[in-house]
């Protein structure tokens, strides 16, 4: 089936599980990339929620997330892979460069065009996982949302992180040099989904910075992220060896407009085990982690160990 929304020709796999329908649906960002998503919808008369991936993380990922988010009243969801990642391959007459900050600032706001054509009207909010945290800020479009939830979001210049020796090695000494070699680096490399090269060495290049992505002058849309204002609700994960506390601090700085809440979550408080950099969105913390979540996100309610994080702004 073929429908046009915002006037760009979508293509609708329809399959329909229980109690939702779950569409497969391709899209285009503004300078024509073709993209890949996945648009959840329920009978819930809730917000329409956008889920942003980590890097190299695939949208299916997500899929049990979405589904308690209808389950829970959320009307629509969707869940997309940004240009290079997994669904939403290169085509092979693509000759511009693909740059990771291409996934914030012209991928997510192609996905917030998608789902809000698509939401009936309802309000709009976010949950971005990693990356997708980041997207936000990237994309100069956080006015779109009623709220968001950044998820194991965070700065990551590898000093920062948990095992910073193991981080630099395992990027720049053995990951870069194969994805400068290949033009690309493979699933097989043990980063996540094969990323185009030039991705990846965005990505390094970034976790070698002490400033991350806000030192780069090729990344001059940094400064959008001071002009957030839209509540966020920062979660961090205590045993995430990615997004320490220095880690995620250094990241909710450059917010330094948005009212933030932040909500730290550990493996005690889940019978689901260890939750690291990925394991939040796992089906075994449906009933302990994602309740607090999903009832901001759709509801607005602050969850009862939210904190509230004083104002530090950036020069």
């Amino acid at each position: 089936m073929d429908i046009v929304a915002s006037g760009i020709l979508i293509y609708v796999d329809v399959k329909v599980k229980v109690g939702a329908a779950m569409r497969d649906i391709a899209f285009e960002a503004s300078d024509g990339f073709p993209l890949q998503g996945t648009m959840f919808e329920g009978k819930g008369d809730g917000p329409a929620v956008l889920i942003s991936s980590a890097a190299a993380v695939p949208n299916t990922f997500y899929r049990h997330f979405a589904s308690e988010l209808l389950a829970s009243g959320a009307s629509k969801v969707l869940t997309y892979d940004y240009r290079g990642v997994a669904k939403s391959a290169v085509p092979k007459r693509w000759k511009s460069r693909l740059g990771m900050k291409d996934w914030g600032v012209l991928d997510f706001p192609a996905a917030i065009d998608l789902l809000k054509s698509n939401a009936g009207g309802k309000p709009l909010v976010g949950i971005g996982h990693s990356y997708g945290g980041l997207a936000l800020g990237l994309s100069n479009r956080s006015g779109d949302f009623e709220r968001y939830t950044s998820m194991a979001s965070l700065s990551g210049y590898y000093r920062n992180t948990a095992e910073p020796f193991a981080v630099f090695a395992k990027m720049n000494l053995i990951a870069l040099p194969i994805a400068m070699s290949l033009g690309r680096l493979p699933k097989w490399s043990g980063i996540g989904e094969e990323l185009p090269g030039s991705v990846f060495r965005d990505w390094a290049r970034w976790c070698r910075s002490p400033n991350f992505l806000f030192g780069d002058v090729r990344t001059p849309e940094s400064r959008y992220f001071q002009s957030v204002c839209t509540p966020l609700l920062a979660v961090g994960i205590t045993d995430d060896p990615w997004g320490t506390p220095k880690a995620v601090e250094h990241l909710l700085m450059h917010y330094s407009n948005a009212p933030v809440i932040q909500l730290w979550l550990s493996p005690e408080q889940s019978t689901g085990g260890s939750i690291g950099h990925l394991g939040f969105f796992r089906k075994s913390h449906v009933a302990t982690l994602w309740p607090p979540v999903i009832d901001w996100l759709l509801n607005g309610t602050e969850p009862r160990d939210a904190i509230h994080r004083e104002e530090q702004r950036v020069a």
